[in-house]
């Protein structure tokens, strides 16, 4: 089981969306391996909601052939139950009340319900405001709580304005903006490495890190939804969301208690903390770039603007690169660097802390010496875990330096489960854990600092949005991006790394 979590009071999750992909692959399959660890509540349900037209059975059948065939499926299927109704007729909602209120009655459940948006952006307020409307958003009997998944919002006013409609039905206590990225155990695991060590939290600071790096490449493109992906592109898809908030985790301060509120106030701070990006600096500060076509392992591959539903001429970038600063205390004048991309060679999402140098080379009369650069690898996925480069001497005669890997492998624990981030999140917001889920006022800073970038993209025709072979590492002008460095290019393998590497 789970380490540290118990079972959630009695209660009933509604899917909004139930017949669509993320049910089907991501959220039955977590709540099912949550039944098998027996941490699902004694009595519990799922109640899919969507128009399609289907019985329990039906759903059921549908969701149970993406379950593994062991004897605890039937007995988790039972637990499913289906709802079909039109999500955008007020009226509709009457009768899930009542369909709410029958299950709740056989059930047991004490009215305790969470309601899960697994639906387009555009029934985001929607759907609240008619549970609002059919008595389904507060009650003095059970608690109610809605879960979002992103994108939330498009931009920082659509942003502020979808947070103004939430909180016309729902109390901020109630929201959780679900963020997969802080559901995986590495993520989590930085603040344990951080804040229970006393060899890293003393160094954790400007006088000695140099920069800080974080690349989440993915090597699938589009995959047919390109229609889709022109609309958003690589700095609404991962930057606003996934990697800004994971620059949160790695460079908030130590909060006062291990409580939600008290993580993210710290986490909040260094939002509020980015130094803007000013309009004249975002050619000079970031990179966008679009993958072309190429042939890779002999098979001839698209480029972005040959997909399906995307239009010839689109300048929406499949890569982005920006360099910024925090100005507090803690990072003033250290360098963070994020890169993101599709169609690059490998499927990475990993930080780099890179320490300053010593400040005397005190080996370099060696004749192939190389100053030591020492860095601290956390890899998000795949081959979970931290790896460490430090200096040691070369057996023999004379003071030959060579670097070195001491690595950690989740993998390497015998009998603990990594639970997937939905399994974990899920969990969270079962027992109203909210530490892992993004707040509202988070949410809109990231947008504030990430919205000039955005803008000065669209409006200025001078910036160029450059071309990178599919299966590269993005635009080769990237490189120039970070100052005094250069990018790390990881492998698949946590403790393999080159220039380059075809998997």
């Amino acid at each position: 089981m789970l380490l540290g979590m118990n079972k959630p009071v009695n209660q009933i999750i509604v899917i909004f969306g139930a017949s669509g992909d993320l049910t089907r692959r991501k959220l039955v399959p977590s709540l099912y391996d949550l039944f098998v660890k027996n941490l699902l509540p004694g009595n519990f349900g799922v109640l899919g909601v969507s128009r399609t037209s289907m019985d329990d059975e039906e759903f059921r059948s549908r969701l149970g052939g993406n379950l593994p065939g062991d004897g605890k499926k039937e007995q988790f299927l039972s637990m499913l139950y289906y709802h079909a109704m039109e999500t955008s007729d007020s009226d509709a909602y009457i009768g899930l009340s009542e369909r709410l209120g029958k299950l709740d009655q056989s059930l047991e459940t004490g009215g305790n319900f969470i309601f899960y948006l697994s639906t387009p952006p555009s029934l985001y307020e929607i759907i609240p405001e008619y549970l609002f409307r059919a008595g389904l958003a507060k009650s003095e009997q059970g608690f109610r709580r809605l879960i979002v998944e992103k994108p939330f919002g498009t931009s920082l006013e659509s942003a502020r304005n979808l947070n103004v409609g939430l909180l016309q039905y729902f109390e901020e206590s109630q929201i959780f903006r679900i963020d997969h990225y802080l559901g995986k155990e590495t993520v989590q695991n930085m603040l344990v490495t951080r804040f229970s060590n006393g060899i890293f939290e003393p160094l954790w600071n400007h006088n000695f890190i140099h920069h800080v790096e974080i690349t989440s490449a993915e090597s699938l493109g589009v995959e047919g939804r390109g229609g889709y992906y022109d609309q958003s592109g690589a700095l609404r898809d991962m930057v606003q969301n996934h990697l800004l908030q994971l620059v949160g985790f790695i460079a908030m301060e130590p909060p006062a208690v291990l409580e939600a509120d008290a993580i993210r106030n710290e986490t909040l701070k260094v939002f509020q903390a980015l130094r803007p990006i000013r309009e004249e600096d975002v050619e000079r500060c970031t990179i966008r770039g679009q993958y072309i076509s190429s042939t890779i392992k002999g098979g001839k591959v698209p480029g972005y603007r040959q997909e399906k539903g995307v239009p010839e001429d689109s300048r929406t970038e499949t890569f982005a690169a920006i360099r910024f600063y925090i100005d507090n205390w803690r990072w003033a004048g250290v360098p963070f660097y994020i890169r993101t991309g599709k169609k690059l060679p490998t499927r990475v999402t990993e930080v780099v802390v890179h320490f300053k140098q010593v400040p005397h080379h005190l080996f370099s009369a060696s004749p192939d010496y190389t100053p030591i650069e020492n860095q601290l690898i956390i890899r998000i996925q795949p081959d979970e875990g931290l790896l460490l480069k430090i200096g040691m001497k070369i057996p023999g005669a004379g003071f030959r330096v060579r670097t070195v890997n001491m690595d950690f492998h989740y993998s390497s624990l015998a009998d603990i489960h990594l639970p997937s981030a939905y399994e974990r999140l899920l969990l969270d917001c079962m027992q109203g854990d909210a530490t892992l889920y993004t707040r509202g006022d988070a949410v809109e800073e990231a947008w504030k600092f990430i919205q000039p970038v955005l803008d000065a993209w669209q409006s200025s025709g001078n910036i160029p949005v450059y071309g990178y072979p599919a299966g590269t590492w993005g635009p080769e002008i990237s490189d120039s991006l970070i100052l005094n460095g250069k990018w790390r290019y990881p492998c698949k393998n946590l403790t393999d790394d080159g220039s380059y590497c075809e998997l």
